[in-house]
């Protein structure tokens, strides 16, 4: 964290001086991947110029706080002009206030970015820092790894699932959403770029992120917020693809008049319209879910977009909608409650926010889903499912398999 005194950045953006045609994650650190990708484009950051640690229940606020004097003290050059350029920092939270581990925002050394041909370097100093160039080093195909149960086996998760169906007859909640984990062991030197690269190019239409560790390609777009509008991309409802083009038409037909699956998604998009009013001076959403398809799951999606109203930046709006019902339940104090109960572990930064922020509080917050954590030779991956009437023990715990497969194939 920062002392009382704020240091000064020097932030200078200019275009790259050279063509970036390759794999931007080539850029970034082989230990300490940050990285912030879709569809090829996006950014990645070199080093640490300065880093903010955080926990509780007012982490948000203090990141606010902290990015909001940096970004005051900063001297930026830009003459870029591109989502991502200028100062930004690399962002994770996690879950819980309770949690035991730290949220963190992270300003890099340098950024190298690219967005619709446009490709641009910045540099981060303090006082007197020599200035550098980016350099490229190749991506190390890594070795495959076995996971292997984590806190809660398939039995102890399906025996969860069936608590949370009674406690929902019950009238305790209408919806809670359960994870459980995998863990493995990393050999040795791993290149943390490499399962990146995996997921980049298997989910490209998703957000590949790296960052303090924790890395992964969501699909679901908690905030994004440009010039007064805030978008998000809400994700409730999936089941899987079939195994040719019938079967996998039937499976989307199946999916989108399942009134199960559209009850889960109708939670979760109350839950941000409500979480947004507030904010905004109008706000849409819509009609009806439609199905997003990905490589290994078929998603009820919904996306909502608002006109702020009071000057919020990405990082308030994170905070404001974090935890949304599709990652935690309704009601949601309730919900998270019962997750803390049911759950025998603590998700770490699992389905919090994670992203990046520019000096202006433009941003973009994904929910860190379809991810795992890599801390001291180990990875643990995390998966979830939601728990409405109707749902099936053995079904969810079938779910969490297929959201997890985008990790274990990443990794193997």
């Amino acid at each position: 964290m920062l002392s009382d005194h704020t240091p000064a950045l020097s932030v200078v953006t200019v275009p790259a001086p050279e063509a970036l045609t390759g794999d931007l994650l080539e850029y970034t650190s082989a230990a300490t991947p940050l990285a912030w990708l879709r569809a090829g484009d996006g950014f990645v950051g070199v080093g640490e110029a300065l880093r903010w640690e955080g926990s509780g229940p007012e982490r948000f606020a203090a990141a606010r706080r902290w990015w909001a004097s940096l970004s005051a003290a900063a001297t930026v050059d830009n003459s870029v002009d591109a989502r991502g350029s200028g100062l930004v920092a690399f962002g994770t939270f996690a879950f819980s206030a309770s949690s035991m581990t730290s949220s963190a925002l992270i300003v890099p050394r340098m950024i190298i970015g690219r967005s619709g041909g446009v490709a641009w370097v910045t540099i981060v100093s303090l006082a007197d820092e020599p200035s550098s160039r980016p350099s490229a080093v190749p991506i190390r195909p890594g070795s495959p790894i076995d996971f292997v149960d984590g806190a809660m086996a398939g039995p102890a998760y399906r025996d969860a699932i069936q608590e949370g169906l009674r406690r929902i007859s019950r009238g305790e909640v209408e919806k809670v959403v359960l994870a459980r984990e995998l863990t493995a062991t990393l050999p040795a030197d791993t290149d943390a770029r490499w399962p990146l690269s995996r997921l980049a190019d298997s989910y490209p239409d998703c957000w590949t992120f790296a960052v303090d560790g924790l890395l992964g390609a969501t699909p679901e777009m908690l905030a994004r917020v440009d010039g007064g509008t805030v978008r998000a991309r809400v994700l409730a409802g999936s089941t899987g693809r079939g195994t040719d083009a019938a079967s996998d038409a039937s499976a989307a037909l199946t999916l989108a008049t399942s009134e199960k699956d559209r009850d889960e998604h109708g939670y979760a998009v109350r839950s941000v319209l409500s979480a947004l009013a507030p904010h905004t001076s109008s706000l849409v959403s819509s009609d009806q879910p439609f199905t997003l398809k990905l490589p290994n799951l078929w998603h009820l999606a919904s996306d909502v977009e608002g006109r702020l109203s009071d000057g919020s930046s990405s990082l308030d709006m994170a905070d404001a909608l974090h935890p949304t019902a599709a990652v935690a339940g309704t009601p949601t104090r309730d919900a998270l409650a019962m997750i803390d109960e049911l759950e025998a572990f603590d998700r770490g930064r699992y389905a919090g926010p994670v992203g990046w922020v520019d000096a202006d509080g433009d941003g973009a917050w994904g929910i860190a889903l379809r991810c795992a954590q890599v801390t001291s030779g180990r990875v643990t991956a995390y998966a979830g499912a939601g728990v409405v009437t109707g749902s099936e023990a053995q079904r969810e715990l079938a779910e969490t398999g297929m959201k997890f497969k985008p990790i274990i194939d990443a990794f193997s």
